[in-house]
């Protein structure tokens, strides 16, 4: 397994420590989803558990990222939410100032919009339109402006420009095949922020040149341990949503915190947000997932962590840091690096060193005031890695809902805002010119 995750800190006797007996029934309550997992997967009725042992989809993915790497300097993915997210989360593995550079617009401020595209040589830009229904509003108006600006004409529009949507007729599809697009299938039975394994994750990995075999092999690793062992106990995620759900019951834990201690995973982090939220945010149950960075925030919000209500699953992410970065020289600054000086402690240290006790000491900082700590060790920080954080999570969440009682792959509540953003705009004037 490509890390450990220790929860001790949950229990004994604080105000907020799980009593060991609810969590254990809960813990026991887990093993119906399990078993309906393994029974998904083995019908193939979940088609998500089944990507990360592909790699035919891979082989058949390689000449279109191909194609974009030669054709392009630039390419620009279009979606939102899990059209989106899962893909910069792996993005965030990318080499800086790697070409083709990457541009994830996941929004529709026409400001950011323009200023993105303004910086662009569309001679050299590709374009990845991602939508599930084919519909998506925000998608479709940020594809319909920029298919304007692609030069080349439109009989050379579908080497540089891909549309990814599910089979059958959307106006995504019947855009695509007016324009001469490439069209590329998007599983119907793979909601999209359980995409991020599939072509709508890896396709934009395999142009940034990562390795997308071993985000799913991270995954395979999760995913067999899990479905592969008979005692819940001995399952990562199935204790994880145990732990959830029994903070949330047994104390009113409202909030999980998820702060890794890690720049490249900060976009998994803003993943998480939407996996978990509009997947167990329904019929008054879930709780609010918080996306962090260690350290950074430490100084913006680990006041009101330690300080504040007392209503937060925190939940830390760290590697072995001890040793790697610059090295500080301690004649750089001899008068505030001396054996007398105010940041002697310093002297001679790594970069790496600091993030090591940083991390170390928020996770002791927030246990020692009461606060629900878990820890996921990672043994690195790498494409494998992130492959095992996403399909614990998944996991973790499908778990979760069913002892939630709802359903992880469906979101209803969100349909009342489409239907009056869609009326608003019928209603309102349109522009000129």
């Amino acid at each position: 397994m490509p890390y450990h995750q220790d929860i001790s800190a949950c229990f004994g006797t604080g105000a907020l420590a799980l009593d060991e007996r609810i969590f254990a029934e809960l813990l026991a309550g887990t093993a119906e989803a399990l078993d309906a997992l393994r029974l998904a997967r083995a019908e193939g009725s979940l088609p998500l558990l089944a990507l990360p042992g592909r790699r035919d989809d891979l082989d058949a993915l390689k000449p279109h990222a191909d194609r974009f790497r030669a054709l392009c300097d630039d390419v620009v993915v279009l979606g939102t939410g899990g059209s989106s997210l899962g893909g910069q989360a792996i993005h965030g593995f990318a080499s800086p100032g790697a070409t083709p550079r990457l541009h994830f617009l996941d929004n529709i401020d026409p400001e950011h919009f323009e200023a993105i595209l303004n910086a662009l040589d569309f001679a050299r830009t590709g374009v990845i339109a991602i939508s599930k229904s084919g519909g998506t509003a925000e998608t479709m108006t940020q594809l319909l402006a920029v298919l304007p600006r692609l030069a080349g004409g439109e009989d050379r529009l579908g080497e540089r420009v891909a549309a990814i949507t599910m089979p059958g007729d959307s106006p995504l599809r019947r855009l695509a095949l007016r324009y001469g697009l490439t069209v590329l299938d998007h599983d119907p039975d793979i909601g999209g922020r359980f995409a991020a394994l599939s072509l709508v994750g890896l396709l934009p990995a395999m142009i940034a040149d990562l390795d997308a075999a071993a985000v799913r092999e991270g995954a395979a690793a999760v995913l067999d341990q899990a479905l592969g062992c008979d005692d819940p106990s001995l399952v990562p995620p199935a204790i994880g949503a145990a732990l959830n759900v029994g903070l949330a019951r047994a104390h009113g834990i409202s909030q999980t915190v998820l702060l890794p201690y890690s720049d490249r995973l900060e976009p998994f982090a803003r993943w998480f947000r939407q996996l978990w939220a509009e997947s167990l945010g329904k019929q008054g149950r879930g709780t609010t997932p918080v996306p962090a960075v260690g350290a950074v925030d430490q100084h913006s919000q680990l006041q009101l962590w330690l300080d504040g209500p007392a209503d937060k699953l925190f939940t830390i992410i760290m590697a072995d840091r001890a040793g790697t970065g610059a090295r500080i020289d301690p004649a750089l600054a001899e008068d505030l690096l001396a054996a007398d000086g105010p940041l002697n402690w310093l002297a001679g240290r790594t970069m790496g060193d600091l993030m090591e006790a940083e991390q170390r000491a928020t996770a002791e900082t927030l246990s020692a005031a009461g606060r629900p700590v878990r820890i996921i060790a990672m043994k690195s920080i790498d494409l494998r890695a992130l492959g095992a954080l996403m399909m614990h999570y998944m996991l973790e969440t499908v778990i979760a809902a069913h002892l939630l009682g709802v359903d992880p792959f469906d979101q209803p509540a969100v349909e009342e805002g489409k239907v009056l953003a869609r009326r608003y705009l019928q209603e309102m004037p349109r522009a000129r010119g």
